[in-house]
């Protein structure tokens, strides 16, 4: 769906406005649709009958499993077995087979390429594709269109696939506005491949540190990077405490309720302003709102 722009009222008084993005509205409570439904849909028939596989922490998950159902594929969903049972139970409430393993996202990658090569099925990466990327891009083309005056646009990084295709749709649309990522300090592997000019992968021990369970991945896609490269301006980290501190101002909205990885775009534009352009009007993705409900509990409560 087409979620809309929402003005938000930031607890501390200054001269930005800022605007979200809402993905936790779409019907899987996360942006992965997207670019799920676009993958699976340029498939050819026989590609269709082969069956496609993914492997996620959990949205990405659900966004292959509903397009799936939606396009009558069979898929099947390689996952962490520590991904919250909320994203677990969800995946497999749409009709995906669920083959878990590690905690590593470099282990799930390795087993999902290896029962596509025992099995035929057609694998929809995460992030790391064309086609995936295009589909997280049309966010990109509606902001431009819902906001024209739009200064800066603040996206969340896991695995880069969401900043690629926002930062591409803007900057082939409209140059002068600001691209700037957000992730985790304890998951910053975006923002030092993107400083030093070369991919960096982080220890998986490192990245499970953080609560922002979408974001765990060690390292961002290749295809990714040479988006991010050409048209993304900066990427900030933000602590935990930020993380939670973001959620808890989103909580008191419904429509803006967001998981840990949901949340850092905003506490980016929250805690960082220093490290942002001058800029008068903002954009922050909330990538998605599927946040257990005792965490959420726990968080309001603070």
């Amino acid at each position: 769906m087409r979620t809309p722009l929402l003005e938000a009222r930031p607890a501390q008084a200054d001269d930005r406005q800022l605007f979200f993005k809402p993905e936790n509205l779409q019907p899987i409570g996360a942006f992965k649709l997207r670019g799920a439904y676009n993958k699976i849909a340029s498939l050819s028939e026989a590609e269709r009958q082969r069956g496609v596989i993914t492997y996620s922490s959990g949205n990405h998950a659900q966004g292959v499993a509903y397009a799936a159902r939606a396009l009558g594929v069979r898929a099947v969903i390689v996952m962490p077995g520590n991904a919250p049972a909320l994203k677990l139970e969800a995946t497999a409430s749409l009709g995906a087979k669920l083959v878990t393993v590690g905690p590593g996202s470099a282990e799930r990658q390795s087993k999902a390429e290896e029962l596509a090569a025992q099995h035929g099925y057609v694998l929809v990466p995460p992030y790391n594709d064309e086609q995936i990327i295009a589909g997280q891009g049309t966010m990109g083309l509606e902001i431009l269109e819902d906001l024209p005056s739009v200064e800066t646009v603040l996206v969340p990084v896991g695995g880069g696939g969401m900043i690629s295709g926002i930062a591409t749709a803007i900057k082939l649309s409209r140059p002068s506005v600001k691209v700037i990522g957000a992730e985790p300090e304890l998951a910053a592997d975006a923002q030092a491949s993107l400083r030093s000019g070369k991919l960096v992968q982080l220890e998986a021990e490192q990245v499970l540190q953080t609560a922002a369970d979408g974001l765990r991945t060690q390292s961002i896609g290749p295809i990714n990077f040479e988006h991010m490269r050409l048209y993304v301006d900066d990427i900030v980290t933000v602590s935990e405490n930020e993380i939670g501190e973001a959620m808890r101002q989103l909580a008191v909205n419904p429509k803006t309720v967001a998981e840990p990885s949901g949340a850092v775009a905003v506490a980016a534009f929250l805690f960082h302003r220093k490290e942002l352009p001058a800029r008068k009007i903002h954009v922050a993705v909330i990538s998605g709102g599927n946040v257990d409900p005792a965490m959420l509990a726990d968080i309001r409560r603070a």
